[in-house]
């Protein structure tokens, strides 16, 4: 990420990547409490002020006559959502860098996620010193997948493949199981990490509470941020309502935990924590309203740039919407069983199924013939997620939005088009 953006597009589909990056950083600072994790959202968060500052003066120049004005207005709106994204994502993060504390509560709740992100160090001596990526299989090994690689002072977030050697000193950071952390560890010669514990209360208290709010708050704001980036790239109307309904969602539950706080610091609880979880619930809602003000271009009908679609088609993950077929492998098999994370690795940020829709779908949801799939994942990724669910995807090479047709197993010729 250190070589200057050449264009609009690129720089729009570095900007995403690194917002949702800084997502999971953020949330990642706060489960594992750790000021290291921290640090390095403030060194994207120079970048990503650098990009922003880069796009907007590239959008003004770009405008040569005013029927022009309102398609570029609709780039600087997507800039001023992706900043905003980024912005709360710091915001998450000074939970840790100004100590406002964060209840054991909370980071026992977050544990149960089926996905962190997680951060590790490359040391001397270590299975993954000195290797390609590819071969150390990480997904397979720890269920993990890596989002980005830091280099010194050096990213790489779209540019990681299967040939980047890794070299002591690398800091890795990926998204996956909990599960899996611990064997990262051991593959990177890490100190051992251990799970928090926090004993279980002998009654629901006003903290559990407000807690249980604030973790479904993390898993609904994290959901609005894909699943925008997903309507802008498909340009999917129904989606972008998806995401206004989401943030207003986002808008109840902060009111119900600050009831559950305010209750709790009338009894006998130390103040402290709860400071944290009120910034916390301030981040996520704002979150909410950003993924919605990226997207109410879609909802109200107005144009769109078509730059920017193409940006975020070719960014290093990709939106796509599958069906699953009767008969494939996906009908009637269990998400923890499809094992989509590792190969392809796609993460389903929703399931559309009888015009309803299934945020941040668990692993025990069982998948149906007819549902609809909105999943994120990477370019290489997206012909075995199409198998899985029943279906060849033939690619134009020459549309540059990244258009593709679904044409089913069972009629398709034994060699791929």
């Amino acid at each position: 990420m250190d070589a200057r953006p050449r264009s609009l597009r690129t720089m729009l589909a570095e900007a995403k990547d690194a917002s949702e990056i800084m997502v999971d950083l953020a949330y990642a600072a706060v489960y594992f409490n750790d000021p290291g994790m921290a640090d390095e959202l403030g060194e994207l968060e120079e970048r990503m002020n650098d990009l922003v500052q880069e796009m907007r003066a590239v959008c003004i120049l770009a405008v040569r006559r005013p029927a022009e004005a309102e398609g570029m207005a609709s780039v600087l709106q997507v800039i001023s959502a992706i900043e905003g994204i980024a912005n709360a994502a710091v915001d998450i993060s000074r939970l840790v860098t100004h100590r406002l504390g964060i209840p054991d509560e909370l980071i026992a709740d977050l544990s149960n996620a089926e996905e962190v992100s997680h951060r590790v160090w490359i040391r001397e001596g270590s299975h993954m010193a000195h290797r390609p990526l590819k071969d150390l299989e990480i997904p397979v090994q720890c269920g993990m997948r890596v989002v980005a690689v830091r280099r010194d002072r050096s990213w790489m977030i779209e540019e990681i493949d299967g040939d980047v050697v890794l070299v002591p000193g690398d800091v890795l950071f990926l998204r996956g199981s909990p599960a899996g952390i611990v064997r990262l560890h051991e593959l990177a010669a890490a100190p051992t990490w251990e799970p928090p514990e926090v004993s279980a209360p002998d009654a629901l208290t006003d903290l559990d509470r407000a807690v249980d709010v604030l973790v479904e708050m993390k898993d609904t704001s994290e959901a609005a941020v894909g699943l925008a980036y997903s309507a802008l790239a498909l340009q999917d109307a129904g989606l972008a309502a998806e995401v206004n309904h989401l943030a207003e969602r986002l808008d109840g539950m902060k009111d119900r935990l600050q009831l559950w706080v305010l209750r709790a610091a009338a009894r006998d609880v130390d103040p402290a924590p709860l400071r944290g979880l009120l910034q916390l619930a301030a981040a996520a809602e704002e979150l909410g309203d950003q993924a919605n003000a990226m997207v109410w271009l879609i909802a109200d009908d107005y144009e769109v740039h078509p730059i920017v679609k193409v940006a975020l088609g070719q960014t290093d993950v990709v939106a796509t919407q599958v069906p699953v077929a009767p008969g494939s492998v996906a009908d009637g098999r269990r998400l923890a069983e499809l094992h989509l994370d590792i190969e392809p690795g796609f993460q389903v940020l929703a399931i559309r199924r009888d015009n309803r829709y299934l945020y941040r779908p668990r692993g025990y949801v069982e998948l149906r013939a007819g549902d609809e799939l909105i999943a994120t994942g990477p370019h290489e990724g997206r012909d075995r997620l199409g198998e899985l669910c029943g279906w060849y995807v033939v690619a134009d090479d020459d549309d540059p939005t990244g258009q593709v047709q679904l044409v089913p197993l069972a009629s398709a010729p034994a060699t791929r088009p």
